[in-house]
């Protein structure tokens, strides 16, 4: 039987797989969260820095802090030349290891959907961000078709086979969001959808790069080396290329964000 927990221990193929589409979604989060200059974060699940390094880049933070339970993805994080101004270290978010009213931002970057309990994770954030500080979050809309295995995963389930989703994957929803932010009492609750493109230069390159570092990965490996060959032959015909030999599709995310409230 295919392993069904879903771990990112490498934090190159991951790079190379979801690090593109992080930042794609991260630079219009951002730009939507209109910080100002001078403030300071905590990233969490931070993973192997991808958007660590972006809010860095736009943001101009005076400290940044990325938290991640896997010591691979953050020795991956601490290696980002643009990210050395952050610091890496390994944590829970149930149980962030910060006092209260620490930072002016908490973030947490397509990570809602894996903590076991979404609403501690939310609580914690509000509790380590200070009066009038900013708690935010986006995810992918796995529910709601817009997670960028989407076309790996409709064919899969066509042949009879089930993708493993995150064990938080209803956190994924806005409606669910919104609920999360309201019970964790913030104020100013905003929340939007991202939508983002990604090209390809042909479907191997498509291919590839979806497999790498993936949740998906594990359960296309389990199955039976004709299964594989019909399943990218599935996938193939879902996703025609252009006169190049382009593959282009969008995948979609969910963002909020909210005040904690003033004292």
């Amino acid at each position: 039987m295919a392993d069904t927990q879903i771990r990112f221990e490498d934090g190159l193929s991951y790079e190379r797989y979801m690090g593109d589409w992080s930042r794609r979604v991260g630079i219009v989060f951002l730009d939507w969260l209109a910080a100002p200059s001078g403030l300071k974060w905590i990233d969490v699940g931070c993973g192997n820095g991808a958007f660590t390094e972006l809010l860095v880049q736009r943001c101009a933070p005076t400290e940044v802090i990325g938290i991640d339970p896997s010591e691979a993805q953050l020795d991956f994080a601490r290696k980002r030349s643009a990210a050395r101004p952050a610091k890496f270290d390994r944590g829970d978010a149930m149980a962030l290891p910060f006092p209260a009213d620490t930072f002016d931002v908490a973030t947490m970057a397509l990570v809602i959907f894996f903590v076991p309990d979404p609403a501690k994770g939310v609580a914690e954030m509000v509790r380590v961000v200070r009066p009038g500080g900013l708690v935010a979050a986006y995810a992918w809309d796995i529910l709601g078709g817009g997670f960028t295995l989407e076309p790996l995963r409709i064919e899969m389930r066509a042949m009879g086979v089930t993708p493993i989703n995150p064990p938080s994957a209803e956190a994924s929803r806005i409606e669910a969001m919104r609920a999360l932010w309201a019970g964790a009492g913030l104020d100013a609750v905003e929340t939007r959808e991202i939508t983002v493109q990604r090209t390809f230069a042909d479907f191997e390159e498509f291919w590839a790069t979806s497999l790498l570092g993936s949740s998906i990965r594990p359960t296309v490996a389990a199955m039976p080396p004709a299964d594989i060959e019909l399943l990218k032959t599935r996938v193939r015909t879902r996703l025609p290329a252009d006169a190049a030999g382009r593959i282009t599709y969008e995948s979609r995310a969910n963002a909020i964000k909210g005040r904690v409230p003033r004292k």
